[in-house]
């Protein structure tokens, strides 16, 4: 998606293809597509990010981004997964929910000093700004994240 001179635009990382996005501000809620791949930034669902995606999102994301740490063996993780794909819905074209799965990358999560999951962490303009540990309703990962981005 192009940017025009008038319009204020974020980037965003596709998670499908890692191709990085301008996307007009005003667009976010229209539920802007991927210009590389075709696939959907911002619909409010969870973004699922592997090795390549984590780290582009993470750094260059200029929606805040805030990513799930968890494991497919956690209790708790599974538990708070319903919850934050309602959190997702509701942050819809103000932030971006993700989650990594720290068992298939362990790399991951020992660079970004996940020391407990479901642990959830939130970048701003390639910055981490803010942490959560343990497993939360939806009402809380909303309010964690309009109280962290105003």
């Amino acid at each position: 998606m192009a940017e025009t001179s008038d319009k204020a635009a974020v980037k965003l990382c596709c998670a499908t293809c890692g191709q990085m996005n301008r996307v007009p501000v005003d667009r976010l809620a229209a539920g802007p597509k991927c210009g590389s791949c075709g696939d959907p930034l911002v619909d409010g669902r969870v973004i699922e990010l592997d090795v390549k995606a984590h780290d582009k999102a993470t750094r260059g994301d200029e929606l805040p981004l805030l990513v799930d740490y968890w494991a497919p063996w956690c209790g708790p993780c599974r538990a708070m997964a319903p919850e934050f794909v309602k959190a997702a819905k509701a942050l819809t074209g103000r932030a971006r929910l993700a989650k990594l799965n720290t068992e298939d990358n362990p790399d991951i999560a020992q660079r970004a000093r996940i020391q407990g999951i479901p642990a959830l962490v939130l970048y701003v303009r390639g910055r981490e700004v803010a942490r959560l540990a343990g497993a939360r309703p939806a009402s809380d990962i909303v309010a964690f994240v309009q109280g962290k981005i105003g």
